[in-house]
């Protein structure tokens, strides 16, 4: 299936991969910016290991997909796994690529505070690590981090939000007719050991709390702590399950949810599950975000049931897992664009960051079909072509 996926895209990556050397490339580093004794220049090559947390979302999938055809196309033999999201698997899947002579990793773990023994025995061997989209946190032999600038998604989101709700405009400024309030609203955070769903709070919070505090937004659960409000293991059903029971426990026949902070489309989803359970209909859900950009919630944006999501070009992130892996391999440091934020416990990784983008209803066309990341009839049936 991942190839699958991959495979239409192919072309829009191609293209959107000069995008991302240039990104890349200020600093004199990146893909093709090595001298010649750079393993990816396709003399030395040799084996990749890549560590994908599942196959349950389209997104780990593409991301798997498209980290191994770049890795391939510059030159490398690739072993690409998938661990099911259970941490021992992926313990041993790293394990192995260590034993089978991987001269570098792409990590993207399952729970960033559990491959501190992989990551140790990698060093041993010389092997560098990048840590991809979630941050390896607890050990120091975390050589680069690659993702979205995380903050800015929580940011996206609760403007998302407040948008919906008719607080603010597209840009996040008050909006001139904002209607009063009150406003009820439940809140969602990811698994906690992920490290990026501190980041996705902590940036929607900073934009929320304020709000919470004058009465505009009021949370009748009162669950306004990431600890209440995270979702184990990103599980859609976990967060219908949730969502069920703060409609039974906090909402009667006089009392409606105007709007709720997903912080990503699977979890979406089973919230909207829950509401349809619950009696809203369609055409009335409260205001829902989202992220990631996963094609049936593309589709319930378009058809006006989810009100947004935020889309991480995934593309553009595994360009620059390769351009990492790269300047590694040619004894380069590859450039960061932040050196400061990103503690993984033991010590600040370097790090880049990548733009996200927000996605309602009518930038769908603009920001999707015409990079061909998703298809119109994709985006019309609400399935990945190949699935």
């Amino acid at each position: 299936m991942a190839r699958k996926l991959w495979a239409k895209r192919g072309l829009a990556a191609l293209a959107t991969g000069t995008m991302a050397i240039s990104l890349a490339a200020c600093g004199g580093s990146g893909a093709g910016a090595g001298g010649g004794d750079a393993a990816g220049d396709g003399e030395e090559g040799g084996l990749v290991g890549v560590a994908m947390p599942t196959e349950t979302s389209e997104r780990w999938i593409a991301d798997g997909a498209a980290v191994e055809e770049g890795l391939e196309a510059a030159g490398y033999e690739v072993d690409l796994q998938f661990a099911g999201d259970k941490i021992p698997t992926q313990q041993q899947q790293i394990d192995a690529m260590i034993s089978a002579g991987a001269k570098a990793l792409i990590v993207a773990a399952i729970d960033g505070t559990t491959l501190t023994g992989q990551l140790e025995a990698a060093a041993a061997e010389g092997i560098p690590v990048i840590s991809y989209d979630r941050l390896i946190r607890d050990s120091e032999d975390v050589n680069f981090y690659v993702s979205f600038d995380n903050f800015a998604v929580g940011v996206a989101q609760a403007n998302a939000l407040l948008n919906g709700l008719g607080l603010v405009d597209e840009n996040g400024e008050p909006a001139e007719d904002a209607p009063e309030g009150p406003f009820n609203v439940e809140l969602f955070a990811g698994s906690l050991d992920d490290n990026n769903a501190h980041f996705f709070w902590d940036g929607a919070m900073s934009v929320l709390e304020p709000l919470i505090d004058d009465g505009t937004l009021v949370v009748p659960s009162e669950q306004t702590d990431i600890d209440q409000a995270a979702t184990q293991r990103w599980l859609q059903e976990n967060a219908q399950k949730r969502m069920e029971n703060l409609l039974t426990a906090h909402y009667d026949g006089s009392d409606k949810v105007d709007g709720v902070l997903s912080p990503y489309d699977g979890l979406s989803r089973g919230i909207i599950e829950a509401l349809r359970s619950d009696g809203y209909e369609d055409d009335a859900m409260p205001v829902i975000t989202g992220q990631d950009a996963e094609i049936a919630s593309v589709k319930l944006i378009a058809d006006g049931v989810q009100n947004s999501t935020i889309f991480k070009d995934t593309r553009l992130l595994a360009d620059q897992a390769v351009t990492a892996a790269e300047d590694l391999l040619a004894g380069e440091e590859p450039e960061a664009n932040n050196t400061e934020d990103y503690d993984n416990g033991v010590k600040v990784v370097p790090s880049y960051l990548l733009p996200v983008s927000t996605i309602y209803a009518d930038n769908i066309e603009s920001e999707l079909v015409d990079s061909e990341y998703w298809t119109a009839e994709e985006v019309e049936s609400g399935v990945a072509e190949g699935e």
